[in-house]
């Protein structure tokens, strides 16, 4: 069987363009000749669900993944349980949009007892496993930079991910690896051969020092220190030729054109990825 294209597998992560509606983003997609989309959910809320199924369905574009699901830990269980409902209602939008995949962030701990907060997250992926499967959604695992376990999740490592992903049917659970969460894990490449099979995407941008914000930093393909093309070939070696997303959070992308970002992405995704 012949391998994908590396263009055919390009992809649109929706918050590299904040700045545009999902009807911009689709338009823009479309224009630039990218052939996949992901989509936000704050997007999906502006317009609705109806409305979003209308403009993906219409420009003909594949909806690669839905970001995000996850954010389980919390201080009460009536808390816990609002947002394991919140997960549900997003695995209900990845179906209706056409897409298996429902991006995992997973949260931060409610308190100090991050241990207490990790066990939250695992107990929160096992209630929503058997109601994304009727949906035929994936749940996908994506561990965050370190820095970001005190604000965005206790899920650090391909480790953890990959840990809590083995507990389920590859049909089931996977993870997500993003190239700027994981390049420094020296454990890396041991780590996405263990997930061959449960790899659910794999998304692409840099690391450029100095990084001008913890979350809105991230660079553009080549313009930082990872190993991009390396971790591309280690995630196909493990079996995974899926959509590759862009996903550069950059203020600065935020307030340009959102024609000459996909004018940029194209070119250093052709270049570097």
């Amino acid at each position: 069987m012949n391998e994908p294209s590396l263009m055919s597998r390009l992809s649109l992560n929706q918050i590299t363009v904040d700045q545009w509606t999902l009807k911009e983003a689709v338009e823009g997609s479309v224009r630039h000749d990218i052939p996949w989309i992901s989509i936000w959910r704050h997007k999906i809320e502006e317009i609705g669900l109806k409305q979003a199924k209308k403009l993906v369905q219409d420009s003909g574009l594949k909806v690669s993944s839905i970001c995000r699901g996850g954010m389980f830990p919390a201080a009460t269980k009536k808390e816990r349980a609002e947002k394991i409902d919140d997960n549900k209602r997003a695995i209900e939008e990845a179906a209706e949009l056409g897409t298996d995949t429902l991006v995992l962030v997973c949260g931060p701990s409610a308190d100090k007892n991050i241990d207490e907060a990790r066990k939250q997250v695992a107990d929160g992926i096992d209630q929503l496993v058997p109601y994304a499967k009727d949906y035929g959604v994936k749940l996908a695992i994506e561990p965050l930079h370190p820095m970001f376990a005190a604000d965005r999740s206790v899920i650090n490592t391909m480790d953890q991910a990959n840990t809590i992903a083995e507990k389920y049917d590859p049909s089931e659970v996977g993870v997500i690896v993003d190239v700027y969460h994981v390049w420094w894990d020296p454990d890396l490449y041991k780590e996405i051969e263990r997930a061959k099979g449960r790899i659910l995407g794999f998304h692409v941008s840099d690391w450029k020092v100095p990084m001008p914000d913890m979350f809105a930093g991230r660079a553009m393909m080549g313009d930082g220190v990872i190993e991009i093309n390396r971790m591309r070939k280690a995630v196909e070696a493990a079996g995974y030729f899926g959509p590759i997303e862009v996903e550069i959070i950059n203020k600065e992308f935020w307030n340009q054109d959102g024609n000459n970002v996909l004018q940029g992405i194209k070119e250093a995704y052709e270049k570097h990825v």
